[in-house]
């Protein structure tokens, strides 16, 4: 689930084409938005700093850029590193629509670039539910 994001014929790289400042950007809105969900924040530490540098790194590497995570963390694991959290299907759509409002927010971004990295942490946010819901 970490592997970099294909290219496209003329773009490279999502991380070339949307940039480490709007990526910075993105990652701001969206653990501002997390920080005022209902659903997630009560498994999110309430200062998001560190969380939201993480996320920074991860991202950058997913998208296809330098591999930050990595260097500074070592293997991402997602699966293993969020199994100490309930993360249910409702928060994984909490997730989502977080980051559907950090894009929508963030006009640095391509509509055809969020719509893509959108896509992709689509796929990410089901593979990381591991606990049904509980309503």
């Amino acid at each position: 689930m970490t592997a970099p994001l294909s290219l496209t014929p003329a773009g490279g790289t999502l991380y070339e084409r949307i940039g480490p400042d709007a990526l910075a950007a993105l990652v701001r809105t969206f653990y501002a938005n997390v920080a005022a969900d209902p659903d997630l924040a009560p498994i999110f530490p309430t200062d998001l700093t560190d969380t939201a540098e993480k996320q920074l790194a991860f991202l950058t590497g997913f998208m296809g850029g330098p591999p930050l995570f990595h260097q500074r963390y070592g293997n991402p694991m997602l699966r293993a590193r969020h199994l100490p959290h309930e993360v249910t299907p409702r928060r994984a759509q909490a997730w989502m629509a977080c980051m559907a409002a950090a894009l929508t927010a963030t006009p640095q971004i391509a509509p055809a670039d969020a719509q893509e990295l959108y896509t992709a942490l689509s796929r990410v946010a089901v593979h990381m539910v591991n606990t049904p819901d509980h309503r």
